[in-house]
């Protein structure tokens, strides 16, 4: 099997700091994986240049093989909208927006069929049992609804990869764990590989592969 994404020799530095001093990975599809490490360690940092976030200063990322480092700016904000869904911390929900506008934004950004963008939110909505909520915004839902909507908008496109980035810090332990488990449902259900950078032991033990990342290296090998 060919790995959907593969890093090779990434670096970055800020300054005097070396945020990632060449790691190595691949990650193949259906793939769950946890990144884990101190803060600071580089473990952000590396969720953003596999994303296209950010551009590496050395090596590269690779997407089916083809490069994401020779991308424009334009390419790979295309490419965050296609081929990766985001889950982050903070859900990151437009307030103005409802529920079904929020999970159907990468496609309707991406000049999609309205109707069919959220056609396809209204879908991930319900089976992520937020049937009924389509029409309340950010602030008329709690923390893990909120979380959910972020699941839905993550997944509605059918993204490749999925990037979590600490997806369950604003969260209570049990909602937490709640979370965790709709999401890796969802990834199964769709093929995604996933890639969640987390502090909580309990989540990463969740994950069938953990890499610790230290000083901007992998530090431990990955769990199989």
């Amino acid at each position: 099997m060919h790995p959907v994404l593969a890093a090779r020799g990434l670096l970055k530095t800020y300054g005097d700091v070396h945020a990632l001093a060449g790691v190595d990975i691949d990650i193949f599809p259906g793939d769950v994986l946890a990144v884990v490490g101190p803060s600071g360690s580089g473990k952000t940092t590396l969720l953003h240049v596999l994303s296209g976030i950010l551009r590496a200063d050395g090596g590269d990322v690779f997407l089916d093989g083809s490069s994401i480092g020779e991308l424009t700016e334009t390419g790979r904000s295309a490419l965050r909208r296609t081929a990766f869904g985001f889950v982050f911390q903070s859900g990151m929900l437009v307030a103005e927006l409802t529920a079904e506008e929020n999970a159907a934004l990468p496609m309707l950004l991406g000049g999609g069929s309205r109707e069919q963008a959220l056609g396809a939110a209204r879908q991930w909505l319900a089976r992520l049992g937020l049937q009924g909520m389509e029409k309340r915004r950010p602030g008329e839902l709690s923390g893990g609804q909120a979380q959910r909507v972020a699941i839905a908008r993550a997944l509605a496109h059918r993204p490749r990869v999925i990037f979590a980035d600490e997806p369950t810090g604003a969260l209570d332990t049990r909602t937490g764990q709640d979370m965790m488990t709709v999401l890796l449902q969802a990834a199964r259900e769709t093929g995604a590989a996933v890639v969640i950078v987390t502090h909580d032991k309990a989540i990463a033990d969740r994950a069938p592969r953990v890499v610790e990342i230290r000083d901007g290296r992998v530090a431990a090998g990955v769990r199989a």
